[in-house]
């Protein structure tokens, strides 16, 4: 996308063109504004700005900068060509300071896959822009600034972001000559402040949970396959506990995994600004109320929702059955495909959502059913309330394991639990053993994520295991779809165990976390 500025005789108009959204467009006003205030004295002339492609809807403030820079070009106030292979991004306030936006690191990196070699971005955006390898950024304090460092004649090296953060004198005046940015170094070089492993500090532990030995055992399953899991039980039992505590037990994040988060958040507007790297694994846990659209993602100009702010980590949904149903039922492709497609006139956007969906429910309404001397719900109302998951959203969960009340003796057992490190290592050790299985398979990396196809291969059962696995298929009156669930819990709970082949008692606790199916939505 590029802004072209041409002015001519005429009576004097600021005009832009290009498909303008109301915040675009509006932006002729500011850089008109902001040009007069920073001490440019323009002719009376008849200004036209193109941002191309016309065809492409534009949104945002972001253009701000990059238009005011082809308006002093056009007046021969800045050479067009030394920032020809240029990116320039930032709002402009009416004073001429440059501010900060979104979705910075997004559009820096798809700037370098195209073969810009240099971004100018607002300083506060500067450190979430040298994130991505290979292109020199520039941080910009103000359009006078910026107007000093490509005057006609000034060829002064650039200094980069990287390099002013140094030592070097901050707001220096600098050039870049038609050829290159002489000296500057790339953003690549930031990584030196991240090279320590991305290894969290988490404030809570898995050593914190007293008992629920079955509760901790399902949740290490579902984490090291990828599995979707639903915890049931009465309130205070410890299942939030054990949500919260997911991220603990997931392997550390890499470089290029923390890129791709931050990505996501960068778009949202939620990166620090001091730290615009994410490090741990995100959870996230939005309240019931939650729209459709804020969950999936959506809106006139598409933006990510709390199950692409999730991926890579966790999304929590507590209270599962108080959810709407259309935002529960409008996760069944994304938890399927692991991606989010959300369609417009004119484009379409896809985000990831590759995220272990947690989720948690009272078994009824005061939450005591089915223990009939403290639950008085009845039949009805037990089955109003669970009936609001329905069992297409069942059949991509995985897992649901039962919460069960902790005696007293438990609960104030102390130094006696095993802690998230410990959960961590084994899960590390059996995602290890999974990259190796699907070692050239691009769209599969866990167990959780495999097809048809694959579960033929790696799923394979001796005589015995088969005969045992139709049982289960007719007693739980399984979906082929479930079937396939039982399957692969029962492949990652071999791995656990370090068994080659799925064997009768992989099979077994793998039916059991959906027995309760039956229990609780089948009478």
């Amino acid at each position: 996308m590029s802004v072209e500025a041409d002015v001519h005789d005429g009576l004097p108009a600021f005009q832009m063109t290009g498909n303008l959204s109301q915040e675009t467009r509006e932006g002729q006003e500011r850089v008109r504004t902001a040009l007069k205030n920073a001490g440019f004295r323009l002719p009376a002339k008849k200004i036209i700005v193109n941002l191309s492609p016309a065809d492409i809807r534009k949104d945002g403030t972001a253009y701000d900068l990059a238009v005011g820079a082809a308006v002093l070009g056009a007046f021969g106030l800045l050479d067009p060509d030394m920032f020809s292979d240029s990116l320039l991004l930032g709002e402009l306030g009416l004073d001429g300071v440059v501010k900060p936006v979104k979705g910075v690191l997004p559009i820096v990196a798809s700037a370098r896959a195209q073969g810009i070699r240099r971004c100018f971005l607002p300083r506060e955006n500067a450190r979430e822009g040298s994130l991505v390898e290979g292109i020199a950024i520039i941080p910009v304090d103000s359009m006078k600034q910026l107007a000093d460092m490509l005057a006609p004649g000034s060829w002064a090296p650039v200094r980069s972001f990287t390099e002013a953060a140094s030592g070097g004198a901050a707001g220096a005046r600098a050039g870049v000559g038609a050829g290159g940015a002489a000296g500057a170094r790339t953003g690549g070089d930031s990584g030196e402040a991240y090279d320590e492993a991305y290894d969290a500090g988490y404030d809570v532990d898995f050593a914190d949970l007293n008992g629920q030995q079955l509760l901790r055992r399902a949740t290490e399953i579902a984490v090291a396959g990828r599995h979707n899991i639903l915890y049931i039980g009465p309130a205070g039992s410890g299942k939030t506990m054990a949500a919260m505590r997911i991220p603990t037990i997931m392997p550390p994040l890499s470089r290029e995994e923390s890129i791709e988060i931050s990505k996501i958040y960068s778009i949202c507007g939620l990166l620090p600004p001091k730290t615009p790297l994410i490090r741990a694994r995100p959870f996230r846990s939005p309240h019931h109320t939650i729209t459709p659209a804020a969950l999936a993602g959506g809106g006139a100009s598409p933006r990510p929702g709390e199950i692409s702010l999730a991926s890579g980590g966790v999304l929590f949904l507590d209270e599962l059955p108080e959810f709407s149903g259309k935002a529960i039922e409008i996760l069944r492709q994304p938890l399927e495909e692991r991606e989010v497609r959300i369609s417009r006139l004119h484009r379409i956007c896809t985000f990831p959502a590759d995220t272990v969906l947690a989720a948690a429910c009272n078994p009824c309404p005061c939450g005591f059913y089915p223990d009939r001397s403290r639950c008085r719900c009845s039949e009805w109302q037990v089955k109003r309330y669970l009936g609001r998951i329905s069992r297409p959203i069942l059949d991509r969960i995985d897992i649901t394991v039962e919460a069960a009340p902790v005696s007293y003796e438990e609960l104030r057992r102390k130094g006696q639990n095993e802690s998230s490190a410990q959960i961590r290592s084994r899960v590390i050790r059996v995602q290890k053993l999974q990259a190796a299985r699907f070692a050239g398979r691009e769209s599969i990396r866990f167990n959780g994520d495999m097809g048809a196809k694959e579960i033929e291969e790696f799923c394979r059962l001796d005589q015995e295991s088969e005969e045992y696995l139709q049982e289960i298929y007719e007693r739980l009156k399984l979906s082929a779809r479930g079937c396939h669930k039982v399957l692969k819990v029962a492949r990652t709970i071999a791995d656990l165990d370090g068994a080659e082949q799925i064997g009768r008692i992989h099979l077994c606790e793998a039916a059991g976390y959906r027995s309760l199916e039956n229990k609780y939505w089948n009478g």
